[in-house]
């Protein structure tokens, strides 16, 4: 059976520092990056492995960065209007996220990414809950959670956002919790969050990825590849390999992204 897939969680740069900033994302995880993180890179391997759509983002590192990488996704799906879908960046040290929040719907980018991790801050941190209100009810947030070597984007943060903001979507890259899915189990299992299986099938035996498909289910799964870090089609594979039915690879191929998207 053929499936429409779209790949809901990839990291895109200018040509210019394209390889750099893949090269500076291996080093952070201590992980050889299978491809160079450009844009030319990302459609031949969607081409190549079936993928109909990918969403594209980038996470600013500090506040004054954050217009021009969301001017830069905007570009960039103007461009590909057919094969990429955009998120843009925000980070806690601004000024107005509400305002960029704004902008960035009213360019037709589809929601929020957040790494925690690398912009060093917390996620239940007070100083969040600007970009949580400018957010809930108007698009879906994409938080990268769980990193054994961090406190910033523990999983156990997830559920005290949502007594906070109960009207937020939230995705949980990762399972829920890279390096944490124990954590992201125990903490995310009777949330309404979604999660993607990203930068997952690499460090975990069948069994247990399959334990976590079946702990959320497969109407809160989303599939993501976190290009540049992997192949597309290899973690199509995986998924494939898992033995899940076709109502269930359906809607974690594009059915649960497309519910979620304004």
């Amino acid at each position: 059976m053929q499936y429409h897939i779209i790949d809901s969680h990839t990291h895109v740069y200018p040509d210019k520092i394209a390889l750099k900033a893949a090269d500076s994302i291996g080093k952070f995880y201590d992980i050889n990056m299978n491809l160079d993180g450009s844009i030319s890179t990302l459609l031949r391997v969607m081409e190549e492995s079936g993928v109909s759509q990918s969403l594209i983002c980038s996470a600013a590192l500090t506040p004054d960065r954050v217009e021009n990488i969301n001017n830069f996704i905007h570009a960039t799906v103007q461009a590909h209007p057919e094969k990429l879908m955009g998120l843009m960046t925000l980070h806690p040290g601004m000024e107005d996220p509400l305002a960029e929040v704004e902008r960035c719907l009213e360019m037709g980018l589809k929601g929020v990414k957040l790494h925690p991790d690398m912009q060093k801050f917390a996620l239940d941190d007070d100083i969040c809950h600007k970009m949580y209100a400018a957010c809930e009810g108007r698009c879906p947030m994409l938080l990268h959670t769980g990193d054994k070597r961090y406190h910033y984007s523990n999983p156990d943060m997830v559920p005290r956002i949502l007594d906070k903001f109960p009207a937020l979507t939230l995705i949980c890259a990762h399972m829920g919790g890279y390096s944490e899915w124990d954590m992201a189990a125990r903490c995310l299992k009777d949330t309404n969050v979604y999660v993607d299986c990203s930068s997952t099938f690499f460090a975990l035996e069948r069994e247990r990825v399959l334990e976590l498909f079946q702990l959320f289910g497969e109407d809160r799964i989303l599939f993501g590849s976190d290009y540049p870090m992997w192949h597309v089609g290899r973690e199509i594979e995986t998924l494939l390999s898992l033995g899940l039915s076709d109502t269930a690879l359906n809607k974690i191929f594009s059915g649960n992204i497309l519910k979620i998207l304004p």
